[in-house]
């Protein structure tokens, strides 16, 4: 069969024949967030042990220094961005927001968003 295809573009779709748009990378970052949330969310468990078992918090300089700032960053962004897509989620499971557009912009405010939480977040959490 794959000797009758006589065009020249790949058989299955491929990066080199899709164009980049917000919702492709929504759903990219959707896959990233869930495996930050988990390494995140085991951080955080592996800490709160560590301080009932020490009662110091573990790695305290590197916690309060710009790398841990942009661990926390990250590791909210996770979580947020993974909220935000579940309601995404629900919001087309109504048949909402399924057309191109309308979809591309929903993507673009949910990083955006996302973005600005987790900023507010970390320094709520963190402090200034």
């Amino acid at each position: 069969m794959a000797s009758q295809w006589n065009d020249k573009r790949p058989m299955a779709p491929h990066l080199q024949v899709w164009k980049w748009h917000p919702a492709m990378l929504s759903s990219i970052l959707h896959r990233i967030c869930a495996v930050i949330s988990y390494a995140f969310l085991l951080k955080i468990a592996l800490g709160l042990l560590f301080f009932k078992m020490t009662g110091k918090v573990p790695l305290e300089g590197l916690l309060y220094s710009p790398l841990g700032w942009l661990g926390f960053f990250v590791g909210f962004f996770g979580f947020i961005f993974m909220a935000a897509a579940q309601l995404r989620h629900l919001i087309w499971d109504r048949g909402a927001y399924l057309e191109p557009d309308a979809n591309n912009t929903m993507s673009w405010i949910m990083i955006i968003v996302s973005a600005i939480l987790a900023a507010l977040t970390t320094y709520l959490a963190l402090g200034s």
